[in-house]
């Protein structure tokens, strides 16, 4: 395999021979991928997380972990209440195990 600079190539070729440590990144890319999808949202609202946090019942900080790439504990309920209140819906799709997604 010739040398490359994609980072997702490099880290297919790592974790495909450890499936802990590919279950590992697969998760946290889903975090982050949460993260970065509520940080998007908002600030193209507009808003900042105060003022979500204000339409959507909460305090600010709680806004900062739920954008935060490493936090885990995302919950659905939540992800509604934010979705609801940019004027969005949540969609859930379940996918084929593979690595389709790997370019």
């Amino acid at each position: 395999m010739p040398k490359t600079s994609d980072a997702i190539k490099i880290i297919n070729k790592i974790t495909s021979s450890d499936p802990e440590l590919e279950a590992m990144v697969e998760e946290a890319s889903i975090n982050a991928e949460v993260a970065q999808l509520i940080y998007e949202a908002r600030t193209k609202a507009g808003l900042t997380q105060k003022q979500l946090a204000e339409l959507v019942g909460t305090k600010q900080p709680v806004i900062a972990r739920l954008e935060d790439a490493d936090y885990e504990g995302h919950s659905l309920s939540m992800l509604q209440k934010i979705a609801h209140a940019l004027n969005q819906k949540v969609v859930i799709q379940l996918a084929p195990i593979g690595h389709e997604q790997s370019a």
